[in-house]
């Protein structure tokens, strides 16, 4: 099980199986005694292969247990039609199933980790799919309350205090309560998933200049730095976003957890455009995948760029050593 790893296509109109084929071809220069299941739809496998020229060894199966006599094994879906380029009804309702397989799997401990490919939005919604990301389905689908979205790379490790919400809803969605549930979520991936004995969090402030002392609101007052202090040590902040990065002072600390999407996924895809990792952090099971999206313009071209994935892999691996590790 533990050199195991489960691969989603991700949206099939998107680049999701051509970075993933692109991954396999890296993977299976080396003798490893790994395997790879990937879980997409065979016509697609095979219009993807054609279309870079691919001819690496796979084996078909129906069951994951089957994987055992080749690395790279096809975990074939049913034939789903192909619009490249555009999201779609079908692609979206491919994408869920994929994900949902690779759960069950999971969940069942016949593999290590699921490295997931990018999906759509707007194909899930076209598909009735009511989820606004992977994120939510895995942690539904693990009945995990305490789930944190976090950002991983060799310069930077970010989290998010909320996740896919409009601006106007973050305030109200803050508490004390959510705070040091995220905060404790993220001290105990660090230690855990990747092996930091004792790590240093830097939280960020909501409002412009952290509130300047209420200032300009009151949210650090009456919800940051309350949840601050419950932790006595490791927790510092609440630092002034823009001066925090400016001055690079996510180098001095494990961690960074913002308070909302692109407060820090702004400067963590500037440092890290090619090669970020989203993990799913508090969840019974280890989930990556790369930090982008579809990339529909792009899509059918060949010319996509496979390193954020490959990452997403090396992490995975890397977590589930540690979990393992840590369970043994």
């Amino acid at each position: 099980m533990k050199n195991k790893f489960l691969f989603t296509c991700g949206d099939i109109n998107g680049i999701g199986p051509e970075i993933s084929l692109k991954l396999f071809r890296q993977l299976l220069k080396s003798k490893s005694s790994e395997h790879y299941i990937f879980i997409c739809p065979a016509n697609v496998f095979g219009y993807y292969q054609k279309l870079l020229k691919l001819n690496f060894p796979y084996k078909v199966i129906s069951n994951p247990e089957e994987s055992s006599t080749h690395q790279l094994n096809l975990l074939a879906m049913s034939d789903a039609g192909l619009k490249v380029g555009t999201p779609t009804k079908v692609s979206g309702r491919v994408a869920y199933e994929s994900l949902l397989t690779a759960i069950r799997i999971l969940k069942s401990k016949k593999a290590s980790a699921v490295i997931t490919a990018p999906t759509s939005k707007y194909s899930f919604e076209l598909a009735g799919i009511n989820y606004p990301g992977q994120t939510e389905i895995l942690a539904t689908e693990c009945n995990t309350k305490n789930f944190l979205m976090m950002f991983l790379s060799r310069k930077m490790i970010a989290a998010l205090a909320t996740i896919h919400i409009p601006i106007k809803e973050v305030s109200r969605s803050l508490t004390v309560k959510l705070l040091r549930t995220k905060i404790q979520v993220l001290l105990e991936s660090l230690i855990n998933d990747l092996g930091i004995i004792e790590p240093k969090i830097s939280i960020l402030g909501l409002n412009p200049h952290a509130g300047e002392q209420g200032r300009i609101g009151d949210e650090e007052n009456e919800k940051i730095i309350p949840a601050i202090k419950e932790f006595g040590k490791n927790v510092y902040g609440p630092f002034v976003p823009d001066a925090f990065f400016a001055n690079h002072l996510y180098k001095n600390y494990d961690a960074v957890m913002g308070m909302y999407h692109d407060e820090v996924l702004i400067p963590f895809k500037m440092l890290n455009f090619n090669n970020g990792v989203n993990f799913t952090a508090g969840l019974p099971i280890i989930r990556t995948s790369p930090d982008h999206g579809t990339a529909f313009d792009i899509a059918g071209k060949g010319i996509a760029d496979y390193t954020s994935i490959l990452s997403a892999y090396r992490y995975a691996r890397t977590i589930s050593a540690n979990r393992f590790k840590s369970e043994g």
